[in-house]
């Protein structure tokens, strides 16, 4: 079996990844600094060391003789990077150029970097193909570009096999609702737990494209596995936009609307051709089953 680093595996979408390469039977570390993600959901059976990715220096060594990296670590809160560029580019950015580094030092065979349909910004025509332009809205944007950009050159320069997977709005169990990069269906869920109203953020027409996190999981593994090599970008989404107001009416109870938020996405579909004919790969659970046993989890009727 393979060894395998995972950075940002105290985080949800990198935990529930370190599960399921350790389910299949993969040696797996994990770097985290935990400065958003969970001591509680690292995998026992991982080696976790607490580092960061912006120190080189201390994270190259745990790259020795590893296979594959799924680079998970990054700071993805929107408001965070307008209000602080300095610190979220040093994370994001300097970050990931760390991590290729290391990579290409220890002669890793292939880097999955999680990006973010955010590169896109808003776009008039939907679904949203790789093929569309990008024009990132904030700079957490911004810094997941020039992470595939990075990923892109260290293969041509250094012949360092990547793919950057670009997530659409990923849902789940471990999803905070509070935190790091609280997202509508946690938000209402809490809400609704604590018998609060659902704050919809503008008139609740935006929509998103909702994908399961273990379809995520399936992704990177399957990325991994695959032919691609150059770095190019793949949209990991459902192909199905939901509005706010839909989720609300998923979730229910009562609903009060706030202001809207500068530098958000109105309007998201994925087209996910590409990863159906490249990866093999496609959702699985949709977003109903998928607020079902999320309510089950909560422990809400």
């Amino acid at each position: 079996m393979s060894k395998c680093l995972v950075t940002g595996g105290a985080g949800f979408i990198g935990s529930h990844l370190v599960d399921k390469l350790i389910e299949l039977g993969h040696d797996v570390i994990v770097i985290d600094n935990l400065m958003l993600g969970k001591k509680e959901f690292i995998n026992k059976q991982s080696k976790f060391y607490k580092a960061d990715i912006r120190n080189l220096e201390k994270i190259k060594k745990l790259f020795k003789d590893v296979e594959v990296v799924f680079h998970l670590a990054a700071d993805p809160r929107l408001q965070t990077s307008i209000e602080d560029p300095i610190s979220t580019h040093e994370i994001n950015v300097t970050g990931t150029l760390n991590i290729l580094l290391a990579a290409k030092e220890s002669n890793v065979k292939k880097v999955i970097f999680s990006s973010s349909c955010a590169i896109y910004g808003d776009q008039e025509k939907l679904p949203i193909t790789e093929k569309h332009s990008t024009d990132p809205m904030n700079p957490y944007a911004l810094h997941k570009l020039m992470g595939e950009n990075y990923c892109r050159l260290f293969h041509q320069l250094f012949d360092l096999d990547a793919v950057c997977l670009r997530y659409f709005n990923v849902f789940g169990p471990r999803k905070l609702d509070t935190g790091s990069y609280p997202m509508v269906v946690p938000i209402f869920l809490g809400q609704k737990k604590r018998g609060e109203k659902l704050t919809i953020v503008g008139d609740g027409k935006q929509t998103r494209d909702y994908v399961y996190v273990s379809d995520v999981v399936e992704a990177n593994i399957k990325a991994w596995q695959s032919d691609i090599s150059d770095g190019r970008g793949v949209n990991i989404g459902s192909g199905v936009q939901t509005s706010v107001n839909e989720i609300a009416e998923l979730i229910g109870g009562e609903s009060v609307n706030v202001d809207e938020r500068p530098g958000e996405m109105k309007f998201i579909e994925a087209d996910n051709t590409k990863a159906k004919k490249l990866l093999d790969w496609g959702p699985t659970i949709g977003l109903e089953e998928g607020i079902k046993n999320l309510k089950e989890e909560w422990n809400i009727t």
